[in-house]
């Protein structure tokens, strides 16, 4: 049984709101039973994980429930892979066997996070880049959502970053340069190819980060309009189509993407 300082009320109330924003946005395309699911996912994840905590000293629950929303909101997954992504670390962090998951949610579930454990389990930092890629890509045989909901947590990992060490920044960032990065861009998911390269390049290259980005942010206002020049006489002809476009601007790029829905945004 893992020992620590066990989550509070107090965090407890905070976990449980962090899981009723991600559930609330799921519910308009929710069945009933994966709703309910995905609740005895939560609670599962709550138990296993109550007495870890992560170096900022946070309860770990946040960290699955926000690679969950991360999941849904911004790589577009089903709650499948919600339900995994809340329990991607149990197997291999607490006493919850991959037979308790299969018994609880079946053989789908239980075959993406065993997935998960054995990505895991089998990284070795002394292994030689090629090879850790080769495992990585290998899970794709699995379950293409082993590598989406691996992908979720790097990026949750990255943005919480600065708790870690800096020798261990510098590791996580250099083995997503060689592995997630390249991924990302064949896998179509730019927006989060984009943030790991700009967390990554802060990482190895403080300096060089900040010199661009107090560059970019001089420039920015002259580069709004430009864009947005760019951008305003496309909205018509997608609009024709019901296709919208919604750009995202990141310290060091711009992310575009076509959305099926009425309503474009242009958001920093």
């Amino acid at each position: 049984m893992p020992t620590g300082q066990v989550i509070n009320a107090t965090e407890l109330v905070e976990v449980r709101g962090a899981f009723d924003k991600l559930l609330n946005n799921m519910k308009p395309n929710l069945m009933q039973d994966d709703e309910q699911d995905v609740e005895r996912a939560y609670k599962l994840a709550v138990e296993a994980h109550k007495f870890q905590r992560r170096k900022t000293g946070e309860p770990y629950i946040f960290h699955p429930i926000e690679v969950a929303r991360i999941c849904f909101e911004e790589i577009g997954l089903g709650p499948t892979a919600v339900i995994c992504a809340l329990l991607h670390d149990v197997v291999e962090d607490t006493d919850v066997t991959l037979e308790d998951i299969q018994s609880m949610f079946g053989e789908k579930v239980a075959k993406i996070v065993d997935g998960l454990t054995k990505l895991d389990g089998s990284y070795n930092a002394e292994n030689l880049q090629a090879e850790n890629f080769r495992k990585v890509i290998s899970t794709l045989v699995v379950d293409v959502r082993v590598v989406l909901i691996k992908m979720a947590d790097r990026l949750h990992n990255l943005r919480t970053i600065d708790g870690q060490p800096q020798h261990k920044q510098i590791k996580i960032g250099a083995e997503t340069n060689y592995i997630y990065t390249p991924l990302a861009h064949r896998l179509g998911l730019y927006k989060i190819k984009t943030e790991f390269q700009d967390i990554c390049l802060k990482i190895s290259e403080p300096e060089v980060y900040n010199e661009i980005a107090n560059k970019l942010e001089q420039s920015q206002a002259d580069r709004n309009v430009y864009i947005q020049e760019f951008i305003n006489p496309l909205h018509p002809e997608l609009g024709l189509y019901n296709v919208f476009l919604n750009c995202l601007i990141f310290p060091l790029g711009l992310n575009c993407q076509l959305l099926p829905e009425r309503q474009s945004t242009f958001r920093y």
